[in-house]
């Protein structure tokens, strides 16, 4: 059974696979290094070595990956919990009103320590809190992962082009051969038509000669080739690992738009409860406070967030990020059809009630 979801340690948990996957990385990028300098003197047992690690950084990755839409996938889910709750407080429970048919002094006091009662403005800001760690371990990972998919491709193509070179002396060797081969004949054709023993036996040993070359030539050849396929198994190695941190550098792409458009709608519940003009329900949000997220941030700052307009582009975001996440993609069916806050419907009463209480 799984143990019960816990934000921070699985937040955690994200930085120090981050720190692993690090120096992880610079173990395969070193490597790849290694054997551009001097290839032909890894045997096939340290391909096996090589090969374990590479794979192992693959499976971290793609586990961080998945753990880091965990996180943003909980994130959005939490937010969709407060935006309901917030929504719960612009009316009467059945209970305020059964109260408001006797006492209207009553029913709204009830409301007003309800509302109270709940840290509506306070979980946002830890969402905030929880955004700004998660956005700032996902810029991390993703930096990472582009400077060494740049290290690794920088010398994957340095070995590519090595084989390549090596394809051609095959090339060259073979036609070599064919051509050494063809003489021998030519040679051998002649043996027998010209008259002196002596001329016999300088064309038998041209022939000799010619044989012995081609064999020669031959043995180089399947020595090239064997190599060559040595090394096509190391650059489909390096291959795979190449393109698992391009893979990676699109998910990080994925998570980061996710999360900032996510910050953007959490942003506009807050400023919802704000106008509600609750005592005690402004807390200070700026870019300064919230590095990793300051983007939004400083829209909202300038009032430059309109629901409306993040309708459109939250449905994109949630749909690559289901379409990069399978795992998630249930989640995000459930929570994406929930709407964002609607700033609009703030009922004159209640604002004045606050007011009053």
């Amino acid at each position: 059974m799984r143990k019960p979801f816990s934000f921070d340690t699985q937040l955690e948990a994200a930085r120090a696979l981050v720190e692993q996957l690090r120096v992880e990385a610079r173990v395969c990028v070193d490597f790849i290094g290694e054997f551009v300098r001097q290839g032909a003197a890894v045997d096939d047992e340290r391909f096996l070595v090589e090969n374990g690690r590479f794979q192992a950084f693959i499976a971290n990755g793609a586990s961080l990956t998945n753990l880091l839409a965990e996180l943003v996938s909980v994130l959005d889910t939490m937010t969709v919990k407060v935006s309901a709750d917030l929504d719960s407080f612009r009316g009467l429970t059945a209970g305020e009103k059964f109260i408001g048919r006797f006492s209207r002094q009553r029913m709204w006091r009830r409301h007003s320590a309800r509302v109270r009662a709940a840290p509506v403005v306070e979980r946002l800001r830890d969402l905030l809190v929880k955004s700004d760690a998660t956005a700032a371990v996902i810029a991390r990972y993703r930096t990472i992962a582009i400077d060494f998919h740049k290290l690794g491709e920088h010398g994957l193509v340095g070995i590519v082009e090595q084989r390549r070179r090596l394809v051609d002396k095959i090339d060259i060797a073979r036609l070599r051969i064919r051509e050494l081969n063809a003489k021998a004949l030519t040679t051998q054709g002649r043996i027998g038509l010209y008259g002196s023993r002596t001329e016999w036996e300088r064309m038998e040993e041209e022939r000799r000669a010619l044989k012995t070359e081609a064999d020669r030539a031959a043995d180089e050849e399947r020595g090239m080739r064997d190599e060559s396929q040595r090394r096509e198994r190391f650059i489909n190695l390096f291959q795979v690992f190449v393109d698992a941190l391009n893979n990676q550098v699109g998910q990080c792409n994925a998570l980061s738009r996710k999360i900032v458009i996510d910050t953007e709608e959490r942003l506009l519940i807050y400023q919802a409860q704000v106008d509600t003009d609750i005592p005690g329900s402004k807390v200070q949000i700026s870019a300064e406070l919230f590095p990793a997220i300051a983007g939004p941030i400083e829209l909202f700052e300038r009032n430059m967030l309109v629901a409306q307009e993040l309708e459109h582009r939250k449905r994109t975001a949630d749909g690559i990020f289901a379409s990069k996440f399978e795992a998630f993609r249930q989640d995000q069916v459930e929570t994406s059809t929930a709407p964002l806050i609607d700033t609009t419907k703030i009922y004159r009463r209640l604002r004045f009630r606050f007011l009053r209480s």
